[in-house]
Order: structure tokens, then sequence, then C-alpha cells
């Protein structure tokens, strides 16, 4: 799905996608783990495949070195949802290690759920990256 730089950001920031979450899409760096796990959301929900394999730790479980086959991963998984709302419950920032807490509202086919995940960033060379999540009852 193509967001327009005029419509609001999916991260729920309600700034215009333009101003938010676009920025690090096209390049800039997150400073924070929350920032790159607001852009990853909205990387979804906007397809980004590249975005989401270039932000994500080779620890990380969905890590592979099949780029085409997580490419298509990533597009069936994003094609077939529907964004509804990002909350964020908690943010631990810390130097090389955070965690941002999150719960995402998600229609599939029939299906409205909502989860929550507690996500792991480490910070590698500067950058933030997607370690792990792990579902929060």
């Amino acid at each position: 799905m193509k967001i327009s730089g005029n419509s609001f950001c999916p991260c729920g920031s309600l700034k215009k996608y333009k101003k938010c979450c676009r920025l690090f899409h096209f390049g800039k760096t997150p400073l924070t783990a929350l920032e790159l796990m607001k852009s990853r959301y909205s990387a979804y929900v906007a397809n980004n495949q590249d975005y989401i394999i270039s932000t994500t730790h080779r620890d990380n479980a969905e890590y592979t070195t099949d780029i085409q086959g997580w490419k298509d991963s990533i597009n069936n998984f994003s094609k077939y949802s529907d964004f509804r709302k990002l909350e964020i419950l908690d943010f631990i920032d810390g130097q090389e290690v955070s965690y941002v807490t999150f719960k995402a509202t998600i229609f599939q086919g029939a299906i409205d759920s909502s989860f929550v995940e507690k996500s792991k960033f480490l910070k590698v060379d500067g950058r933030w990256l997607y370690h792990s999540g792990e579902f929060v009852q």
C-alpha cells in the first residue's frame, strides 16, 4: 500500500507521514529504539520490505539470507493486513539495549485482532536494530 505523504502517519504520531516515519524510510537514522519501532510499524503498513529487512538484527529468528523469500513473506503479511492502530504502552530507553511494549490492532480477513508485544532493540554501530519480541498477555 502506498501512503500519501500528506496523510497522517500510521505510527499514530498525528504528524503527516512525510514529516514523520517517511523520513526514516528515506534514509534518516532513528535516534531511539522507539522511533525505530514506530517507523517499522509504518513500514509494514507501506509494505516497505527493504526497510524492515535493513532494520532487523542478524540474530532475529526471522532473519534469513534468502532476501527474496523474506520480501515475499513481508509482502504477504502487509498486503493481507489492515493496520488499524498502534499504541505505545512502555518504553525503556537504554544506551545499547532498549525495550518497547506496544499494542497493535490489525484486521486480517475476517479476524480483527490485537496483540501486545515487548520488543527488544540493540544498538549496533550506532544504529538501532530490531532484535526480538515476545507476546505479552
